[in-house]
């Protein structure tokens, strides 16, 4: 694991340090409200409409050990890719990570050194400083959250509180309690947190200044904190464009460059 927190501070250290939801408001009384069962539906239908997905804009890491932001691309092409490169001043690529379910490539450009091994948690949770599981990435990344599990599940509680519904799945098996808050008009989610009665998991994530794309709401600012770990990332998009023809993830490591392999 300490290898990986090396890995992960030499690609973030390259780079020198230079929600509430925007949509507006609008009575529950002027739109339809749906039930819990068909509102799940919808939301799951809107995430599975993004095939893929590419932004350009600034990533910002805030935690104990590490505070620092730099402009960034990202490239996903669901189910299981990731890719993000990294600049500094002036446009210059000071790093590339590549991430599927199975493996991870990190490559340091100004060394010309690329880090290679398998992506297990540990690894993934490393590299992106938060605690998420691959999938759980893609979807932070893309401003979407994973209901396919609570599709044929009621909520152990379903709110409209003015122009949000508020879902509640409590877990007795682990102990932990989702909630998302949903804005009742354009069904973009606009919170989300994950909490275990121990305090050990303790996350939130806020989505904001949403636009629309093929009749899904997706946010421009995302902000994931994992108030246990004492860390938070937040994304503002520049520019973002989804279910692009023929795009792939075609990153190779140069001839040249040194592997480490971890």
């Amino acid at each position: 694991m300490r290898k990986i927190f090396f890995i992960l501070f030499v690609g973030i250290s390259l780079i020198e340090l230079g929600l509430t939801s925007c949509v507006p408001s609008q009575p529950t009384e002027e739109v339809e409200i749906l039930s819990s069962d068909r509102l799940i539906n919808k939301l799951e239908a809107n995430r599975r409409r993004i095939r893929n997905f590419e932004g350009q804009g600034t990533i910002t890491v805030n935690s104990s050990t590490l505070q620092n932001s730099a402009t960034f691309r990202v490239v996903m092409v669901k189910p299981d890719s990731v890719y993000i490169t990294f600049f500094g001043p002036f446009g210059i690529e000071l790093a590339q990570a590549v991430a599927t379910n199975s493996n991870f490539i990190f490559y340091d450009a100004l060394q010309n050194t690329a880090y290679v091994g398998e992506a297990d948690s540990d690894v993934l949770q490393n590299i992106f400083r938060i605690n998420l599981s691959f999938s759980d990435i893609i979807d932070a990344f893309s401003g979407s959250v994973n209901l396919s599990q609570n599709l044929y599940k009621a909520p152990d509680k379903f709110e409209v509180i003015y122009d949000k519904y508020v879902l509640t799945y409590i877990n007795p098996e682990n102990s932990l309690t989702s909630v998302y808050k949903i804005d009742v008009r354009r069904l973009g989610i606009t919170e989300y947190s994950l909490n275990s009665d121990d305090g050990l998991i303790n996350l939130e994530g806020k989505y904001s200044d949403f636009q629309i794309f093929e009749n899904v709401a997706i946010p421009y600012k995302i902000s994931i904190l994992n108030r246990a770990d004492n860390q938070k990332i937040d994304v503002e998009y520049r520019k973002i464009s989804v279910n692009k023809k023929d795009i792939v993830i075609d990153f190779r490591i140069p001839d040249d460059a040194t592997i480490i392999k971890w």
